[in-house]
């Protein structure tokens, strides 16, 4: 199958059900890197977004020997999530024609606590942690932040305000990192756009110079349009691809022995399948213009 091949979502499912054994193996290519080189630090606003739309760019620097941290900025809680999981049968098969299928057949046998908390972070943070062990990532950071952007104003402030504060003492521990985030001015989620905000803040103050913003939710769009305003299209070689399809995968396991449930892939099926089907990836820069706060579309004329 090409790289430019839409892998069926049944295949999907299947291969999803592998992932144990891909990611045992799948961190054996990579050169070890240099530890006195500079880091390359990629922020993954949530669980799933590293495998979405940054994986093949920590791919790109472990390949040039880099040395790459992932951090994990929120804890991820999802009541919405929890309702979905506790529904038989599940939703995702009776979708009509946007169906897709469960990685449990179709019946989870759940019983959670819909508080968004209790099982759904645990969970997908498990399967965060095996995307990032797929990736090879030299260091896991875990912000370990309530995902606390929405609501009133202040919330969102006090939000931005707890993310800068962390990404700057990151920065003031590794200086001479890079610093890669998700382009939250474009996706239409007060989390990205409040984690954008606050690398823009630091940028205005010289704590980071060099700073880039993958489109992670690029493949929401026509295949066409997702490199439009795009500073770099990485084309993602086909050794590369095969690895953050592991990484999509760790969101579509359903090994409860394991606390694997499949909520990425529960929470964002068409962004995974998108993502899976198409082997590039869209780095931005920060817009001139840009403008701080809470965003209700993507700001696509800027």
């Amino acid at each position: 199958m090409s790289d430019g091949q839409q892998m069926t979502r049944r295949q999907m499912l299947v291969a999803g059900a592998l992932t144990g054994a891909a990611v045992a193996s799948s961190t054996l290519w990579a050169p070890k890197a240099s530890a006195a080189a500079a880091p390359a630090i990629f922020y993954s606003p949530h669980q799933d977004d590293d495998a979405l739309g940054l994986a093949g760019s920590i791919l790109e620097h472990k390949a040039a020997g880099r040395p790459v941290y992932l951090v994990l900025v929120t804890r991820g809680e999802n009541g919405d999530l929890a309702t979905l999981m506790n529904e038989d049968p599940c939703p995702l098969t009776t979708w009509g024609a946007s169906s897709h299928p469960c990685a449990a057949g179709g019946h989870h046998d759940l019983s959670w606590p819909t508080d968004g908390t209790s099982m759904i972070v645990p969970g997908r943070t498990a399967e965060f942690m095996a995307s990032a062990k797929n990736l090879g990532v030299d260091k896991i950071i875990n912000f370990n932040l309530s995902d606390a952007a929405y609501g009133t104003p202040d919330h969102y402030n006090a939000f931005v305000n707890k993310v800068k504060a962390k990404i700057k003492a990151l920065a003031q521990q590794y200086p001479g990192a890079s610093h890669k985030f998700t382009a939250g001015w474009l996706e239409v989620t007060d989390t990205h756009k409040a984690i954008s905000d606050a690398a823009y803040l630091l940028m205005n103050e010289g704590v980071l110079t060099d700073v880039r913003f993958n489109y992670v939710y690029a493949y929401d769009i026509p295949t066409n349009k997702r490199a439009n305003g795009a500073a770099y299209v990485l084309n993602i070689p086909s050794a590369h691809m095969a690895i953050k399809r592991n990484s999509i995968y760790c969101y579509n396991t359903w090994d409860p022995s394991r606390n694997f449930y499949a909520l990425g892939y529960h929470s964002v099926p068409d962004k995974l399948e998108s993502a899976h089907a198409d082997p590039r990836e869209f780095v931005f820069t920060i817009p001139s213009g840009y403008r701080t706060g809470q965003i209700t579309q993507p700001m696509t004329s800027w």
